[in-house]
This record gives structure tokens, C-alpha cells and sequence, in this order.
């Protein structure tokens, strides 16, 4: 079989890869505080017998844009912004620790300080972070969780726990399938003090949404061009095989 029908494949299934990476994108460009994907190929050479003029398709690991998104007013008084490069540490799906910067915050039915999705908010010591019934709760720029007790008056405020916040060092961090952050092995980072956020604020998303748009245009087009090889391949191999009966 000529090379040319696997080299043309290969193109096709990477360029099928990276739609799916900037059709995900486009469906988060709504979702607080998602961090676009990046998606990379490079091209590979074709080894064997033979002089090496073909290069197939190799995906290589996709990385993700962690750029802030821009800064929405909620006045919520459980919705956090992280400001700089930091991170919320949480407790992940498999119970390991890992990290988000969306900040719209809730409390369940056993009081605890958890994600929209239901995932326990980690304080000091990388422990969930349970509120005891509160009037009202205050979260301070520093991460420190202050509430007014039920019944108590306006003066009586008690301090309940700190967000964990991390800083982690460049490509400390990678993508997990489950959305999060996540270290090698899954090592919780140490707790940066120097970490503030911004309450009553969100962080929008940071997805550039013509950006995304304008490469599945380009990848559509990329798509066809592999998809044409192949039909081409087809058709060499075609003629070669009648060449064979008639001699």
C-alpha cells in the first residue's frame, strides 16, 4: 500500500483532534473561569526502507492557556476571584487535591464551603472547610473566612478557616480529564500567603472565541485536503491494479 494513504490518515486524525480541542472551547467560552486548550502536532518522518521523503502526524501534549479572564461583579458575598497566578485548592472527584480558579462558591446541606459542582473547598492544613450557621459570611482578601453567628449582633464575628491558595512555578501545572488542575502525582502544592482574591467577584472565561471559530475554519479546510490524499491514494492504487491485468 502506498505511504502516502497512511501519511494523509494520520493528517486527517490529527486535524479531527484539534477540532474536538477548539469545539470544547467554544462550548466553555461562557463557563467562569475556564482555561482554554491548546492543541500541537508535529510532523514525524516516515522510517523504513527507502529514502525518507514522507512525515506523518504525531499529537504531542496538549497544553493549556492559563491567562486570566476578565473580572465580573456579582456582589455575592461566596463568589471569589483569584487574582495574579494562584489557584483554589480543592478536593478533586478522586479525593486528591487539586485546583480551580472558579470561585462561585456554595454551602451544602452539611454546611460545608463547596464548588458549583459540589467539591469540598480545602482551608489550612489542606482540610475541607466547614461553616457553622452564620448570619452572615465574609471573605476577606487574604482568604480568611470570618462569620457573624446566628443570633449574635453586628459587632460578634468569628473566624472559621482560610482558603488554601497555591502559586504553583510555570508548568507545575496540567489539565486533568475532569476539568482541574492537577500536579505530577498529585502533590498538593504548599499554601501561598501572599495569594489574594476579590469577593463578590467571578472570573469569566479566557476563551477567545474568534480565534477558536477562525482555526476550525482552517482545520475543516486542512481536513479536506487529507480526506482528497486518500481518495487520490485510492485512485493510483486503482490504476496500478488494472496496469497489473492487462500485462
Amino acid at each position: 500500500m502506498d505511504k502516502v494513504l497512511y501519511v494523509a490518515m494520520t493528517g486527517a486524525r490529527e486535524n479531527m483532534l484539534a477540532q474536538q480541542v477548539h469545539a470544547n472551547n467554544l462550548a466553555n467560552a461562557t463557563t467562569t473561569a475556564f482555561k482554554s486548550d491548546l492543541e500541537q502536532a508535529r510532523a514525524m518522518r516516515v522510517l523504513g526502507d527507502g529514502f525518507e521523503s514522507r512525515v506523518y502526524s504525531m499529537s504531542e501534549r496538549p497544553g493549556t492557556n492559563l491567562e486570566s479572564g476578565t473580572l465580573m461583579q456579582t456582589g455575592r458575598d461566596l463568589d471569589i476571584a483569584v487574582e495574579g497566578d494562584g489557584w483554589l485548592a480543592v478536593r478533586g472527584p478522586d479525593g486528591s487535591e487539586v485546583y480551580t480558579r472558579n470561585g462561585g462558591l456554595q454551602i451544602n446541606a452539611a454546611n460545608q464551603l463547596v464548588t458549583g459542582s459540589g467539591l469540598p473547598v480545602l482551608g489550612n492544613g489542606g482540610i475541607p472547610i466547614v461553616i457553622p450557621p452564620a448570619e452572615n459570611i465574609f471573605i476577606a482578601n487574604d482568604g480568611t473566612i470570618t462569620i457573624r453567628p446566628l443570633g449574635e449582633n453586628a459587632a460578634e464575628v468569628a473566624l472559621v478557616d482560610q482558603l488554601k491558595l497555591v502559586r504553583p512555578q510555570e508548568g507545575e501545572l496540567f489539565k486533568g480529564r475532569d476539568g482541574f488542575m492537577h500536579t505530577d502525582n498529585d502533590v498538593p502544592l504548599p499554601q501561598a500567603l501572599d495569594v489574594q482574591v476579590r469577593s463578590g467577584y467571578l472570573e469569566a472565561s479566557n476563551v477567545n472565541a474568534v480565534s477558536d471559530l477562525t482555526a476550525m475554519i482552517s482545520l475543516s479546510r486542512q481536513f479536506e485536503m487529507q480526506v482528497k490524499m486518500m481518495k487520490t491514494a485510492e485512485e493510483n492504487s486503482s490504476a496500478a491494479a488494472k496496469i497489473l491485468q492487462m500485462s
